[in-house]
């Protein structure tokens, strides 16, 4: 039977044959033989900056190699890379950190497109996603935008897919997530610098995400924005995450997670060990905001969403550092805050909270002469919420360090609040509420501050209270 050999097909046998002869087979690299056929400078890429290289990659990615090898030098593109995954069946893309794309046109520069549309189930996967699209891999690629509607990488209908050491910078989303996805990981990326958000779960239903070891910064519509769809486990572990807003844009958060136009929501979320921080002076900035579902669900009359556990952060430095709104089934504990420009907390509409040992401060340090931050604590219109082992120091002008207002079934107990403006904990308009083993004390001279004040309310039990 004939067979028709390529260029780069012949390149690559000569090379595994030299190989064999001299000995050196495991020390080729991937500019040589062993991926020559993947190599897009085998189909044409120029790499100076100034070419259009898109046919070139586009070429190297419907051939099917498999590896598809972005060598040193920077390659410029004028539209998107569609990588079809059950054409191109499995595929990586890598450029070991040397290679840099530049994303001329509107878009994502690259696209991977997969066909399931369905849940995570293993009963509801067609055979061609396991024999063809699972696990399509990005590595060791820099993206730049030199178009304002240009994106680094988007995903639509992927499974497993893997995005890691990248570095995206002046587009407009880093990674944009859209349609169905399931179990991605996102891992050791640099998303720098981008007029959006740096991951963007966009209207997406979306299960079984991680975010490992990533530095997300400086993107001004947010660090990692969920908003619409439904969106299940979410793991945030050993991130920086920092400065991702902009005073001339509109209000963003470090990390965002935005319920308010979805029935099913964003739920079952980790946020863990990871520096989330910065930037105060930004009009609305959060480091952590999740607002729940306005939208009734099922039976339900009222649903708050969603299950999320935040543990072992560093958060500073915003106008409010922890922002919940309409939320339920929320856990948080051993993270140090400080500097809440407004609050280091704020809670409304929610429901089952629980709040463990926390550091609230404001980092004497970092003070800053011309701003102050207040660094409250404000509870308001919510129930059923435990805060326990709480370590207030610092608050300023605000008319309480730590308020529960209009609020039902509270249950706070060894706190400790030390060397705040005027009141230290306030009761307005509380209910069935609990206040026990607290330690209020004052000792800055002249400061005239009050330890506990109530203020309407009814059927609460204060006591063992050391002022």
């Amino acid at each position: 039977m004939k067979k028709n050999i390529t260029k780069a097909g012949i390149s690559f046998i000569l090379s595994c044959g030299l190989a064999l002869v001299t000995g050196t087979f495991t020390s080729l690299s991937y500019g040589q033989g062993l991926v020559d056929a993947g190599n897009i400078r085998s189909y044409g890429a120029v790499g100076d900056g100034k070419a259009d290289d898109t046919k070139a990659i586009r070429s190297a990615i419907d051939s099917g190699t498999g590896v598809v090898y972005l060598p040193k030098g920077v390659f410029r593109i004028t539209e998107t890379i569609e990588v079809d995954l059950d054409k191109t069946g499995f595929i990586s893309v890598k450029g070991e950190g040397v290679a840099q794309v530049i994303m001329a046109g509107p878009g994502p520069a690259f696209k991977f497109i997969g066909t399931h549309f369905k849940t995570a189930d293993p009963n509801t996967f067609s055979d061609n996603v396991w024999e063809r699209q699972r696990m399509p891999l990005v590595d060791g690629v820099a993206i730049v935008g030199a178009h304002p509607e240009a994106i680094g990488i988007e995903a639509v209908g992927t499974m497993q897919m893997i995005i890691t050491r990248i570095n995206v910078r002046k587009v407009l989303h880093g990674i944009h997530l859209t349609g169905n996805n399931r179990n991605i990981i996102i891992s050791d990326c640099n998303l720098f610098d981008n007029d959006g958000a740096g991951i963007y779960y966009d209207n997406v239903n979306f299960h079984q995400s991680n975010i490992n070891g990533c530095h997300i910064s400086s993107n001004k519509g947010g660090g990692i924005v969920t908003r619409g769809g439904a969106v299940r486990n979410i793991q945030i572990t050993g991130c920086d995450i920092e400065s991702n807003m902009d005073p001339a844009y509109p209000p963003a958060a470090n990390i965002f997670i935005d319920c308010s136009e979805s029935s099913f929501g964003t739920a079952e979320v980790a946020i863990t060990g990871c520096t989330i921080q910065h930037r105060g002076t930004s009009p609305g900035s959060a480091n952590i905001r999740i607002f729940g579902s306005s939208k009734p669900y099922s039976k339900f009359e009222k649903v708050n969403w969603g299950y999320v556990t935040i543990t072992g952060n560093i958060l500073g430095d915003a106008e409010i550092n922890l922002h919940l709104k309409g939320c339920r089934g929320v856990a948080i504990s051993n993270n140090t805050f400080w500097e809440g420009y407004k609050h280091n907390l704020l809670v409304e509409d929610c429901s089952n909270i629980a709040m463990g040992v926390n550091m609230f401060d404001e980092n004497p340090p970092y003070i800053d002469n011309i701003v102050v931050s207040r660094n409250s604590l404000v509870v308001r219109n919510s129930e059923d919420c435990t805060f326990s082992g709480l370590h207030i120091t610092n608050v300023r002008l605000d008319p309480a360090a730590f308020l529960i207002d209009n609020c039902n079934r509270m249950h706070i107990t060894d706190c400790t609040i030390l060397d705040c403006d005027n009141v230290a904990l306030m009761l307005r308009n509380v209910s069935d509420s609990r206040v026990s083993g607290c330690l209020i004390r004052d000792n800055r001279l002249n400061s005239g501050s009050k330890p506990l004040e109530v203020v309407g309310g009814k059927g609460n039990m204060i006591d063992d209270i050391l002022k």
